[in-house]
């Protein structure tokens, strides 16, 4: 089961670490945007958007990987408090009752709108814009997916935890 996990676990460490750079190329863009506007008074459109897309990939994807680093935020006041033991149950039912069947309805809601984005391509947002909303509709499923890797790594880890304290 470890070894599942770590597979699992991997894949959106791949992930987190490669949006780092695409981080980066966003801040890049956004400096280029600013000194074509600001400096030079172009504007494109399609820069724009750039960042739009960056940002939305950044967050979305990205989120596997902040679960993974435990970096998500947490609001319940007695989790900190609470044994590694308690903790465990605690995230072993928001694994299994909140965030699969949140994901789980995210993706089927969105599943027809993301089918029929690839179904034409879906152009740009605005006119001028990238031509390929439909990639950036594609995040939500995606989001969901890499979420839902991340929930099953950390599920298995969370039963290894109740064996360990078990034994």
């Amino acid at each position: 089961m470890d070894r599942v996990a770590g597979a699992l676990e991997r894949v959106n460490s791949v992930i987190g670490n490669t949006l780092c750079w695409a981080a980066l190329l966003m801040l890049l863009l956004q400096f280029v945007i600013v000194l074509l506007r600001y400096v030079f008074g172009y504007s494109f459109i399609f820069l724009d958007e750039g960042v739009l897309y960056f940002h939305a990939a950044i967050f979305m994807l990205g989120a596997g990987y902040t679960f993974l680093v435990n970096a998500h935020v947490r609001v319940d006041i007695f989790y900190a408090k609470a044994t590694a033991r308690s903790q465990a149950w605690i995230d072993l039912f928001g694994h299994l009752f909140l965030l699969t069947p949140a994901l789980l309805v995210l993706i089927w809601f969105s599943w027809p709108a993301v089918r029929g984005s690839w179904a034409i391509l879906e152009g740009p947002i605005s006119v001028g814009g990238i031509p390929a909303s439909f990639l950036l509709k594609s995040l939500i499923p995606a989001y969901c997916v890499l979420l839902l890797i991340q929930g099953v790594a950390a599920f298995i880890r969370d039963l290894q935890k109740l064996k360990g304290a078990d034994a």
